[in-house]
């Protein structure tokens, strides 16, 4: 009887994943799809779910109308400086409000985290352009921060607040200062954290569109905006914007793919306190 509840156990709790990630996996396929298939094909009825013959016009057609490279250099130059600024800012942060507990600020910053980024958009882009810096990477870059700073501050507070304070008190106890307890006992220990609040920042500001759609020129678009790009006045091209959606995507996808161990154990480290 009890291997036949954990067998049934097992299944219900496999058919409750299959569930919850069926829908994300058949639009992966779905985009698949669409990228490999004329347009034809694609405003066929009924649906045409494997391309016979495929094809790679889509992606030569996305990479003929728009300078991809550029866009993904400017992408890799937004992300990983939002990112690196974030760390730089966040981390110190996240251990102030949590040793202080500082439960107004974190409410502060969980508030600056749900607030929706068009709230910050027109007093930036005026800023900007009074500082005349429209046209480079930096605004960019700068409003990025709105999304990847609450971030780390918040994933940071609560892995500072499941460390052990007796290896802190101890430090300090033997001359150390609060800068020095933070960087040689608190930070190794909380590493983790900071690779999941690293890679989850990253993925934020990567897949971020408006910011840059808005404050972007011509040489200094991000790669969601490449997607946005294949949508014209006459149709909708959707193999095109399938094959840009999966070309912008597949980083991001890989990332995940490639540090998903390090994301559960931080998570896991993070949840349990005292650890």
């Amino acid at each position: 009887m009890r291997k036949l509840r954990r067998l049934a156990e097992n299944i219900g709790f496999g058919f409750a994943v299959l569930v919850l990630i069926a829908p994300a996996i058949l639009v992966f396929l779905w985009m698949l799809s669409l990228s490999l298939k004329n347009e034809l094909d694609n405003t066929a009825w009924p649906p045409v779910f494997i391309p016979d013959p495929p094809t790679l016009d889509n992606y030569r057609d996305v990479f003929a109308r728009n300078d991809f490279l550029l866009y993904a250099r400017n992408s890799v130059i937004v992300s990983f400086g939002a990112t690196f600024l974030a760390l730089v800012i966040g981390v110190p942060a996240g251990y102030g409000i949590a040793k202080m507990r500082a439960m107004r600020a974190a409410a502060l910053i969980l508030i600056a985290r749900i607030t929706p980024g068009l709230s910050y958009l027109i007093p930036l882009f005026l800023l900007f352009q009074w500082l005349e810096m429209t046209g480079t990477l930096w605004p960019i870059v700068i409003t990025h921060l709105v999304i990847t700073v609450p971030i780390v501050v918040w994933v940071m507070i609560s892995f500072f607040e499941g460390l052990p304070t007796e290896l802190e008190e101890a430090a300090l106890v033997d001359g150390a200062t609060i800068w020095q307890a933070f960087r040689h006992v608190a930070m190794p220990l909380a590493r983790p954290g900071i690779t999941v609040a690293t890679i989850l920042a990253f993925i934020f500001s990567w897949n971020n569109f408006v910011f840059a759609m808005v404050l972007a020129g011509r040489e200094t678009r991000t790669l969601p905006v490449a997607v946005n790009n294949m949508l014209t006045f006459e149709q909708i091209s959707w193999g095109p914007l399938s094959a840009a959606a999966l070309l912008v995507t597949l980083p991001v996808l890989l990332l995940t793919l490639l540090a998903q161990k390090q994301i559960v154990a931080g998570l896991t480290a993070g949840g349990v306190k005292g650890v």
